[in-house]
């Protein structure tokens, strides 16, 4: 059973990785974020990535936030299975 679940876990976390990444290769393409692929990965990034835009300034014409975006979100992963190791294993 805890291994389904951390296997449901880490695939969640990876997946959402995934798209953010997915989602910050497309502003290299302005045309592909009105394609119904970039529409969807916008409603489902872009509320993560906000709070991280509105804090963390641009670097001339490089946006940095979404690389802490994706620390955070590594650092989330890595909370969630240490606080799901110690309530499994009590």
């Amino acid at each position: 059973m805890t291994a389904i679940l951390f296997t449901i876990i880490d695939f969640a976390f990876t997946v959402y990785q995934f798209m953010v990444i997915a989602y910050v290769l497309m502003s290299w393409v302005p045309q592909m974020r009105d394609t119904g692929i970039g529409q969807l990965l916008e409603r489902l990034v872009e509320p993560y990535l906000a709070p991280f835009r509105r804090f963390i300034p641009t670097l001339g014409f490089i946006d940095i936030s979404p690389i802490v975006a994706l620390i955070a979100l590594n650092f989330a992963h890595s909370g969630l299975k240490t606080i799901l190791i110690k309530l499994l294993y009590m």
